[in-house]
């Protein structure tokens, strides 16, 4: 049984002026599709990966998937449990106790008028818990120094606090973590410390990643499935050993020869073409299109469906 069930999820905003100004400028309402008919599935104890552009609605995804945004439609089931349905409030609420969230900017995460224990036993403390000790616990557990439990969060580095954030996500013993981009702010040596950090936190206490980033090199050691993501459309998922070694999706190969390397010296890479589309205004058909070196007249009339070859799931009309 999969932890996370995720089925034709969608979210749209409405980014409209104010109505009089609409009215007097004649303009209908603009409405942004950020997610579009999502779906995927997440093993418990792995790792699955989000990775696409910015704009892809990889955070969108994340935001959905811990509770803090309502999916315009699709659903979103936690071990059996949608939690935007659900009637019964005790069930959701075991839920929600096994979900934490780690952010991209840990500084703007940490309340900087507490002090660090207590803003690591605050899930557990907000739900009645014994906290005694557990700061130093995880402090400790994370790779920092029990004192440190008794300064604020401008006394630490941007890796350090990075690992005051995972610290907290684990003091509620949660079975599934969302990480968004939880190393683009650090330097290259602080994140490998961190990424092996999470994945021995990931053996020793059972935990399921969901990670979002943008980078390819990190989420190919890291993940045991990877979703990419473009304008809010799933295109491709596969393991890492078939999405590097056996690339389906035309996206998915720009975004591969886009990435550094460190063979790459004085290769030539094909440079990405155009611009995302306007996700206000998406184009009809495959959205990927307008930039596709092997885009045909079906592509731009009918939208692709997800489809699995070998084992790749891949919504390309020219996949094989």
């Amino acid at each position: 049984m999969s932890l996370i069930s995720v089925t034709s999820l969608s979210r749209v905003f409405d980014v409209s002026k104010p109505w009089l100004n609409r009215v007097l400028e004649r303009r209908p309402k603009a409405l942004l599709t950020a997610v579009s008919e999502v779906d995927f599935e997440v093993a418990p104890r792995s790792t699955y990966a989000l990775v696409g552009e910015s704009g892809s609605g990889k955070s969108t995804i994340g935001r959905m998937l811990v509770g803090l945004l309502t999916p315009t439609s699709g659903e979103v089931e936690i071990n059996g449990v949608n939690l935007a349905t659900e009637q019964d409030a005790d069930k959701v609420d075991a839920i929600r106790s096994d979900i934490q969230m780690i952010f991209q900017d840990p500084f703007a995460s940490l309340n900087p008028r507490w002090r660090v224990r207590d803003i690591i036993v605050e899930p557990v403390v907000a739900r009645g818990g014994d906290a005694t000790g557990l700061a130093e616990k995880l402090l400790e557990q994370v790779g920092l120094s029990a004192l440190d439990a008794g300064k604020f969060p401008h006394e630490f580095s941007g890796g350090q606090r990075q690992r005051i954030c995972i610290a907290r996500a684990l003091s509620s013993e949660p079975k599934l973590i969302v990480c968004d981009e939880p190393t683009s702010a650090l330097d290259v040596s602080v994140q490998a410390q961190v990424l092996n950090l999470m994945s021995d936190l990931k053996d020793n206490f059972g935990l399921t990643y969901v990670l979002i980033s943008h980078d390819l090199t990190v989420v190919q050691h890291m993940a045991d499935r990877i979703g990419v993501l473009y304008l809010g459309r799933l295109v491709e998922e596969a393991s890492p050993e078939d999405l590097f070694a056996n690339t389906k999706h035309p996206y998915t190969k720009m975004l591969l020869e886009a990435a550094p390397r460190m063979d790459g010296f004085g290769r030539e890479a094909t440079l990405p073409e155009g611009e995302i589309p306007d996700p206000i205004n998406p184009p009809t058909g495959c959205a990927f299109h307008p930039r596709c070196p092997l885009a045909t007249d079906v592509c731009k009339a009918e939208r692709p469906k997800m489809r699995t070859i070998n084992a790749t799931r891949v919504a390309c009309h020219l996949a094989e």
